[in-house]
Order: structure tokens, then sequence, then C-alpha cells
């Protein structure tokens, strides 16, 4: 029998954390805070020079523009992530395909919890409208990765349409964010595993010759 316990198959494509100094790693640290608590645009870097305790010169020099630091501010976020995926799959111990998947969105609860802010992601996606933003790439990645892994493990449970059904579960998993933040609704994280739960129970599984 195949071990499936903490497995992800696809690359997940996430870069190691960059060397900074530790004016670098203050600016860094209080941007993220500042970003996903107060949004992107609103944050201007005399704030973040002011919170980190450096000079708005000693900010540009170590990122070079607001925008690249949003970009290393999203980088950051998506290494948190998937560190806490791990964890969570860790604690979680999955033993098959579809449990994997189930605990991908059973994680979004400890995730979200102690936050009414969302997902990161999602919002900066709304503010960043321009499709060459330095940090879209991290934003579209992010996502883009979660449909990929959630299709692989359709494939490897030998389920019918795996590209179908892993777009489904991705707009129940996004839907789920989008609800938590917008629509007030703090359930939405349990709503979306039940739902994704239901749904992996009641799909086709693949015939034989669908290889």
């Amino acid at each position: 029998m195949v071990d499936w316990q903490l497995r992800l198959i696809v690359d997940r494509g996430v870069p190691e954390a960059p060397r900074l100094t530790p004016a670098g790693e203050r600016i860094l640290t209080a941007a993220s805070t500042l970003f996903y608590a107060q949004g992107i645009r609103t944050v201007g870097v005399d704030a973040i020079a002011d919170a980190a305790e450096v000079t708005k010169k000693t900010l540009y020099d170590r990122f070079g523009s607001k925008d690249r630091l949003i970009a290393a501010y999203l980088e950051q976020r998506n290494r948190e992530w998937h560190a806490f995926l791990d964890a969570q799959l860790a604690d979680r111990r999955p033993s098959t395909p579809a449990e994997v998947i189930l605990a991908l969105f059973e994680a979004l609860t400890d995730w979200l919890a102690g936050s009414r802010n969302g997902c990161g992601f999602i919002n900066a996606s709304v503010e960043l409208a321009a499709p060459d933003h330095p940090a879209m790439p991290v934003i579209v990645g992010q996502k883009q990765w979660l449909r990929s892994e959630f299709e692989a493990q359709a494939r490897a449970a030998r389920l019918a349409d795996p590209p179908e059904l892993a777009d489904r579960l991705l707009l129940l998993h996004e839907g789920a964010l989008v609800s938590y933040r917008v629509a007030a609704m703090e359930r939405a994280p349990e709503v979306a595993a039940r739902a994704a739960a239901d749904l992996l129970a009641s799909w086709p599984r693949a015939r034989r010759s669908d290889g």
C-alpha cells in the first residue's frame, strides 16, 4: 500500500527566504504586519520605515521600491503558508489522497483563527490591478499551485476527470476565504470542508482505461 502520509505531490516552487540584514528583517516584518492589517495601498513607506525604526533611504536601499517590498511580503507569506501546511499535515496524518485534499481544507480554520482579514493573496490581488506588478506572479502562483495539488491528488485517488474536480475544489476553497472576509461568514472554512467531503464522496471513480 502506498503511504500517503504527509505527501504533497506538486512542486511548490517556493524560493528560500532571502538573506536580509537586521534592518531588512525589521522592514519586512513591519511591512507584513501593516499590509495585512491595513491594506497595501493605504500603508505608505513612511509608516513602514517608522514601524521598523529605519529611514526611508534604508528601506529603498534594501528593497528598491514599495512594489518590490510588496512582492517580498507575499513571498514571505507564501513560505509561511507552506510551512503551516506541513505542520497541519504532520498533525492530521492523512493516509489517502482524498484525506490530503480534505486536510488542505481543514487547515483553513486554523490559518484564519484570530483574524478577520482573510486571505492576504486575495486581498492583494484586489488592490494590485496591474498585471505586470512584481507581486502578481506570487499571487497567481500560490493559487495555481493549490489547484494543481487538488488535481494531482484527485488523479492519485483515481477519481474521474481530475481537472474538473480540481476546478470545483478550488472554487470551494477560495469561496470560503472570500465569504469569511467579505460576508463575515465565520464558519465558512468548516462549511467548505464539509462540502469538499461531500463532493469527494459522490465523485465517480476513473475507469481503468482512463489511465
